[in-house]
């Protein structure tokens, strides 16, 4: 009987030490995918449930803060593991055409133009410095 029991709790000591290998791997493939996509210019969620844009941010050395802006002008610095997770933006409605027709009354068309004011940032491409003067030229026009 008590062969069965160490037998019992040597099958259960494996299978802990496999899951947590297994837990742990999966954890630092997570941390490993969010610091490559936290790059200047990308909307992150905070631990504290604040959204913000990275304005700075250094994968390699994580105990350095990172500086967030969290509304015009107003940037943080935060430490590395307080940002939660990278803000994925929702699927946009269907591709519209560069003049979209709005019915305002049943008599009366209105053509409206949808071209951006600013070509699209890939913010990839983009250094901490030229984030930093994108987000000040933004919000001096608001």
């Amino acid at each position: 009987m008590e062969i069965v029991l160490f037998g019992l709790l040597a099958v259960l000591l494996v299978f802990m030490f496999v899951n947590t290998r297994k837990r742990q791997k999966q954890m630092k493939a997570e941390q490993e995918e969010k610091a490559t996509k936290t790059v200047p210019g990308v909307k992150v969620l905070m631990q504290g449930g604040l959204y913000g844009t990275i304005v700075a941010y250094d994968a390699d050395d994580l105990d350095s803060p990172a500086l967030v802006e969290i509304a015009p002008g107003t940037i943080i610095e935060v430490h590395s593991q307080a940002i939660l997770r990278i803000v994925e933006p929702k699927d946009a409605a269907p591709e519209t055409t560069d003049a979209d027709v709005v019915v305002a009354d049943a008599d009366e068309v209105v053509e409206e133009s949808n071209t951006p004011l600013e070509p699209p940032v890939d913010p990839a491409l983009e250094t901490p410095e030229e984030t930093r003067a994108r987000l000040d030229r933004d919000s001096d026009d608001k």
